[in-house]
């Protein structure tokens, strides 16, 4: 997506927005309940890490509400974060920061040592949970005292199979009438990044570091909550749910 004068970021970052809502219809709401949490808890003007940042959906949103944070987007993929640097170039409010999260020595790289909130959305699932269990323990540390810190993401509750057939079944169809009027999915969207001569190059770094996608796990929000709480946060529990998503808060 160029114009005469350069990289549209913009138009990428709402096709990004375009094929997310793809999968997830209700992506609006759960940014917004996550800053109306952000803001009771931790004020108009919080330093925030935006943990897996991607294009820095969760940034845009966080400084139109709250014009007064700052943000950290912090993520491994370069495709994303060219997306993300060029959309924010020029703001001071915003950083990103290139590292990997499972290496352990991610946050030193960051330019703080503690931040007001950490948020991320759709984007843990891609970890196992033993190294997602060890990312909580780090994501408590930078946290201050009374900070939160929230995830939005697929979690699934083995518990309840029937339920999550029947989710997934309603969820796939309507996906499938979203293909019909021209969203482009997963694989789709890629393509395009792949075809485009400023996101090509990084495209192709991006796969090869993640593949295809990523074998993570999609543990229940009970599990999340009690790995946080054990993890050093004091309190632990969904804020919103719809019937395929969580949106988790702890609070230091």
């Amino acid at each position: 997506m160029t114009t005469g004068t350069g990289t549209d970021w913009r138009a990428w970052q709402e096709s990004w927005d375009r094929q997310q809502e793809w999968y997830m219809p209700d992506r609006e709401e759960r940014f917004a309940i996550m800053l109306d949490m952000v803001e009771a808890l931790v004020g108009p003007a919080p330093r925030v890490l935006d943990l897996a940042c991607g294009t820095g959906s969760i940034t845009a949103r966080l400084l139109a509400r709250l014009p007064e944070a700052t943000s950290t987007g912090v993520d491994l993929d370069p495709a994303l974060l060219a997306i993300a640097r060029g959309t924010f170039e020029g703001d001071e409010r915003v950083s990103f920061v290139t590292a990997d999260l499972k290496d352990p020595r991610w946050p030193a790289t960051l330019p703080y040592d503690s931040y007001d909130a950490v948020l991320t959305a759709t984007a843990l699932h891609w970890l196992h949970t033993e190294p997602l269990a060890a990312l909580y323990g780090q994501v408590a540390e930078l946290v201050r005292g009374g900070g939160v810190f929230m995830n939005a993401d697929h979690m699934i509750d083995d518990t309840t199979p029937r339920i999550n057939a029947a989710e997934r079944a309603q969820r796939h169809a309507r996906m499938e009438q979203a293909r019909g009027a021209g969203v482009p999915d997963w694989a789709q969207w890629w393509q395009l990044a792949a075809q485009d001569p400023v996101l090509a190059g990084p495209t192709a770094r991006r796969f090869e570091i993640y593949g295809e996608h990523a074998d993570g796990e999609m543990p229940s929000a009970a599990w999340h909550a009690r790995t946080l709480r054990e993890k050093g946060f004091a309190e632990a529990r969904p804020v919103w749910c719809s019937p395929s998503d969580t949106l988790l808060l702890a609070l230091r």
